[in-house]
């Protein structure tokens, strides 16, 4: 509301701008004047910042992860589709393969016998081929189905830690009002506490 000649602090800006004019501030008794009183809201300030900063580090993994994820799994689905179209192709070998084989069983002569029996042989070859690239596409599709669900892991693992210290920040806002020590420690603990499941996300674990 600067335009109309006045501007409202949050609780926080009232807070920081505390602690730089020394803690003269009628209103917060002597203990909030005080040195140590300055300092811990300083220290305070500055973990915020570090903690919104790992935060957004954070959230961002989490949706790279997500992405990664969509991207792996729809490989999979193309690698599924070219393993069916195969194993499709292969069974339309095995039919002329055995049409192949009862001509070549009801043939009245050699000759005719022989022709099938070439053509018998050919089925089966390219069969042995066809088989061998379903079963080498199957694999694929399994390697990029285990890469997204190890990409959904670590999003999840981000996302839980971004939660994590969402909750620290809003404790360190809490702790800069009431200036309650047991908050101020709570904010840490749980800042911790989230930086160690971004380690895990970090670590595939």
């Amino acid at each position: 509301m600067s335009g109309h000649g006045f501007h409202v602090h949050g609780p926080h800006d009232h807070e920081l701008e505390h602690a730089a004019s020394g803690g003269h501030d009628h209103g917060h008794g002597d203990a909030a004047s005080s040195g140590k009183g300055m300092s811990t809201t300083g220290k305070i300030a500055v973990s915020t910042a570090a903690i919104a900063t790992a935060g957004a580090i954070f959230a961002y993994m989490g949706g790279a992860t997500q992405a990664n994820a969509g991207l792996y799994k729809n490989n999979a689905a193309i690698k599924k589709t070219e393993a069916s179209n195969q194993w499709n192709y292969f069974q339309s070998k095995s039919t002329k393969q055995a049409l192949a084989e009862f001509a070549r069983d009801t043939a009245t002569d050699d000759g005719r016998r022989q022709g099938w029996q070439v053509k018998v042989t050919r089925y089966e070859q390219e069969k042995t081929e066809i088989q061998a690239a379903a079963k080498k596409l199957e694999e694929e599709a399994s390697r990029w189905d285990a890469q997204s669900e190890t990409q959904m892991h670590q999003h999840h693992r981000w996302a839980q830690a971004t939660t994590v210290l969402q909750v620290s920040i809003a404790l360190a806002a809490i702790a800069l009002l009431t200036r309650k020590k047991w908050l101020e420690r709570a904010m840490y603990g749980v800042a911790v506490a989230g930086v160690a499941i971004g380690a895990l996300a970090a670590l595939h674990i």
